[in-house]
């Protein structure tokens, strides 16, 4: 699902997920007081890259205001199986041709949602001319090569065939092929519908839509908001909202912060509700200051080191990347810099998830003195910069492993911190940036799929998390072998055969596995995470 600012996307969505360490400033008011006296609860998140348009939002920050204003047509359980949500079912008897029946639920300004809100915001993420992130997602519905045909050539059509509108309830989905996870992703941010406001005279998504969109979940947004400018952006309880509701309390408030460690200081002086991804700076010391406020849980999260494969020369040897995994001592970055509260990466799929293997990476067993042999043969660059960005709490261990590269390959190598994370995003995506960077993927749904394709796979490049450019035609196939599979079994060995390819040729480097670092204050209780790392709000309580 995303890039994650502590993690991207990911991507993607999801979704893959950016993060680092801040230095810069940040909200630190107290947040105020919300019409009519209520106090809000009171949330840390990094600035949104783009405006709030669900499906230009591949990224954490955006996909956790957005995950509050819109309900998803499935949630997740315990044991990671998709569960309805806005959907009454979702059926199909060949994984090929789905049926979603939806639930009743009406629109922040009180119109009925129908089947065609979800036809309308899938085709417009779709056509190529649109230029939407999320657009890849939906390359598996019939007719997307038509609207989305790829870079030089012209859409033939404005709607995928493969979507059709039965009746106000009901919409039909027909895949190019059987995909047994399909009901899986509809979990994620591309897949909410768009009521027809959001659409302007032009045929463009609205401004004015993006500033204060108009969902159909928990929250509704108070005003619009001033991207750039604004340092919260503000929410009410939607009453018309169907599901769970919070009790006690009505108002929301996400505080925008440009440093995770001025988030972290606002925490602790109760200024600060929820800050959902602690800096490492804070780690060691959070357990002591919150006490039983302070979470240390398991994370379907990855870290890596991500390389600009398509776009910087100097990597493309495969022993170049090779060294410079082993020149990376996981362990100590994980046990030191985070405090034990990260576990060295060893798959690219995380053990959180089935299809994880230990010690599948053999590269990421750390070698120093074989790295530097490696790369020495090989011709690695004599200088490398590695860039992160600065407000999700990245700076310490991109500078462990900065330390790493220079002792163990001989190397100068330059840490080069982007203020937001926006902005590294954003010179990734204008392939801008030619150094190494640091990326991180959260999952936009629980399926070994999901850490693949839209990462690694060539249909992800420009419309998706693939901001390295890697392309590998047997990885693509095997990943769509694993789609087709009608046994979960036999997909995951597709899945693990394509992790392989990706394990032999690093197109990014693995670094840690997350764990969730959470804490709040002494004003509420009852704060949980769900699997994609967001807050479950209906459970929330004021202390």
């Amino acid at each position: 699902m995303r890039v994650t600012k502590g993690a991207r996307i990911v991507a993607g969505t999801a979704l893959l997920a950016l993060a680092v360490a801040a230095c810069g400033g940040g909200a630190s008011d107290n947040g105020g007081t919300a019409a009519g006296g209520e106090t809000p609860v009171r949330m840390e998140v990094g600035e949104p890259q783009k405006m709030l348009y669900p499906q230009d939002t591949t990224e954490t920050e955006g996909a956790e205001v957005l995950a509050a204003v819109f309900s998803p047509l499935v949630k997740y359980d315990e044991n990671k199986q998709p569960v309805e949500e806005a959907a009454e079912s979702i059926t199909t008897t060949d994984s090929k041709v789905w049926t979603i029946k939806l639930k009743s639920y009406t629109w922040h300004d009180g119109t009925p949602v129908k089947a065609e809100d979800y036809a309308r915001a899938w085709n417009f993420a779709a056509l190529q001319d649109n230029a939407m992130s999320s657009s890849y997602f939906f390359g598996r519905v019939d007719g997307y090569t038509d609207v989305h045909p790829g870079e030089g050539k012209t859409p033939t059509a404005k709607e995928m065939k493969g979507l059709k509108v039965v009746d106000d309830t009901t919409l039909e989905v027909t895949l190019t092929a059987p995909f047994s996870q399909f009901k899986t992703m509809l979990g994620y941010t591309a897949f909410y519908p768009m009521p027809a406001s959001a659409i302007g005279s032009d045929g463009k998504l609205a401004p004015a839509y993006g500033e204060k969109p108009i969902g159909q979940g928990m929250f509704k947004l108070d005003k619009p908001y001033k991207k750039g400018t604004d340092p919260t952006i503000e929410l009410s309880v939607y009453d018309k909202f169907p599901g769970k509701k919070p009790t006690g309390w009505t108002k929301l408030q996400f505080k925008v912060y440009t440093s995770s460690e001025t988030a972290w200081n606002d925490l602790q002086a109760e200024n600060l509700d929820i800050h959902d991804s602690l800096p490492a700076t804070a780690i060691s010391t959070a357990k002591q200051v919150l006490g039983d406020r302070y979470f240390d849980e398991p994370d379907a999260s990855i870290g890596y080191i991500g390389i600009p494969l398509k776009y910087n020369k100097e990597f493309e040897n495969v022993d170049v990347r090779k060294a410079i995994s082993m020149a990376i001592d996981r362990k100590t970055i994980s046990d030191t810099v985070f405090s034990g509260t990260r576990s060295p990466a060893d798959d690219f799929i995380n053990p959180a998830i089935p299809g994880y293997r230990q010690g599948a990476c053999t590269a990421c067993t750390y070698n120093p003195a074989e790295a530097k042999k490696l790369y020495e043969s090989a011709g690695g660059p004599k200088s490398i910069e590695l860039g992160y960005n600065a407000d999700g709490g990245h700076k310490e261990w991109i500078e462990a492993v900065a330390n790493n590269l220079r002792a163990n390959l001989g190397i100068e190598v330059a840490p080069k911190p982007f203020e937001k994370f926006q902005g590294i995003l954003d010179a990734l995506d204008a392939k801008e940036y030619k150094g190494l960077f640091r990326m991180g993927w959260s999952i936009d749904y629980p399926a070994a799929e999901n850490y693949l394709t839209p990462i690694f796979g060539t249909g992800a490049i420009g419309t998706g998390s693939n901001y390295g450019g890697y392309s590998n035609k047997e990885f693509d196939d095997l990943v769509a072998k694993g789609d087709q599979a009608t046994d979960a079994a036999e997909g995951q060995k597709f899945y693990q055969q394509a992790d392989d390819i990706l394990l032999k040729e690093l197109p990014y480097i693995p670094v840690y596995f997350y764990r969730s670092n959470f804490g709040h204050s002494t004003k509420v209780k009852n704060v949980k995470l769900n699997l994609l790392n967001q807050i479950n709000w209906a459970d929330v309580e004021k202390a």
